[in-house]
């Protein structure tokens, strides 16, 4: 990231803003991205929503290995509006009708919202709070192909239509969530992976022999001032998902990184993984929460095989050694929600229940820091 690492000059890159229900809830919660294992959505949800109970923020889970439409990818172009998909062998690409693969993923959504009720309405206590995710305009944009095989990043017509499709297609969005989790607060989790490579014209064109021109920043500024803009008109909250900070390398001298463009658009904070973070980084993230921003870190790496989970004690000290360093106050710990480094679709059930877990388990030993004072 670009912040500068004078203390005195917090908050000149991050705007401060007025509390939110999302921005701060008086102790370190946990939650994780979405993606899931398995194929079953009651069940998965169980597990999700009894690892993350109040206060910490269970999810609408993404079941990938279900196959094509599960996909996050195959998932947010099925929320487009007026935009259709259906997959080729090089990936979703736009196109007049919907193809059955769209079709599919309209339904399993669907029947994950449905599971979802279902389980919720079995509960004694239903939580206050839910997150849904979907991926951003820029990295649909990267990743949707038009009739003549290129992406539709190419094209600045077709991001237009794709940002005005995303940004019409989120209050349905929100409101099916809604009905789904009746009276819980909704989080929109905005995911962007590829938007280092968006922004510093790392994207390969469809046949890989050359890249696509970096898209400036100014207009993805643009765009996710409009993605916060209807979410928060869905009365929802946003939080954008970036890609790890070592990959902010490649950005040209000025360009703002995604951290700085994510709060600057009015989020109510952003993700990432706490991997990769240097100095610099901190100083973003020490300005994010004095301006009143949760940041979402992700402390828990999460191997392929889901057997090494770190204990409590050492993700304790990989949170609580930079924030004292930066003198930041332990009384503003809350304002850190903790996640897996990555998504958990990779890892069997089991482990990704103990994931849920060490993370709990680590955010309750941050809050007894905070009571210690």
């Amino acid at each position: 990231m670009q912040q500068g690492a004078d203390p005195e000059r917090r908050g000149s890159t991050v705007p401060e803003l007025p509390p939110r229900p999302e921005a701060r809830t008086g102790t370190v919660t946990a939650t994780a991205a979405g993606s899931w294992p398995g194929t079953d959505p009651v069940e998965s949800s169980r597990v999700v929503r009894g690892e993350l109970g109040d206060p910490h923020l269970p999810f609408l889970v993404e079941l990938p290995q279900r196959g094509p439409g599960a996909d996050p990818l195959g998932r947010s172009a099925a929320l487009l509006v007026d935009l259709f998909v259906d997959l080729q062998p090089h990936g979703w690409r736009l196109v007049e009708r919907p193809g059955k693969e769209h079709r599919r993923a309209v339904s399993l959504l669907t029947q994950d919202l449905n599971a979802l009720a279902d389980v919720i309405g079995a509960e004694e206590r239903p939580g206050e709070a839910l997150k849904i995710s979907l991926r951003g305009p820029l990295s649909l944009a990267a990743n949707l192909y038009l009739h003549n095989g290129e992406r539709a990043l190419a094209d600045a017509g077709a991001r237009r239509d794709i940002l005005q499709s995303f940004t019409a297609g989120i209050g349905d969005y929100v409101a099916r969530a809604e009905s789904s989790a009746p009276g819980a607060r909704i989080t929109v989790q905005v995911d962007e992976p590829d938007i280092t490579a968006v922004l510093a014209g790392g994207i390969p064109t469809a046949s890989g022999y050359r890249t696509l021109r970096s898209v400036p920043s100014s207009e993805v500024s643009a765009a996710w001032h409009q993605v916060c803009g209807a979410v928060s008109a869905a009365g929802a909250d946003t939080v954008f998902a970036l890609p790890r900070a070592e990959s902010f390398g490649p950005l040209r001298a000025g360009t703002q990184s995604p951290f700085e463009l994510a709060l600057g658009a009015g989020a109510s904070g952003a993700a990432l993984a706490a991997d990769g973070l240097d100095a610099r980084d901190w100083e973003g993230i020490a300005e994010a929460v004095e301006g009143g921003r949760r940041v979402w870190l992700g402390v828990l790496p999460v191997s392929a095989a889901g057997t090494d989970v770190p204990q409590v004690s050492a993700l304790v000290e990989r949170v609580l050694r930079p924030w004292r360093k930066l003198g930041l106050s332990l009384q503003d710990l809350p304002a850190l929600r903790l996640t897996p480094s990555e998504g958990l679709a990779e890892v069997s059930p089991d482990a990704a229940r103990k994931v849920l877990s060490r993370l709990t388990q680590t955010a309750s030993a941050l809050d007894q820091v905070v009571a210690e004072g």
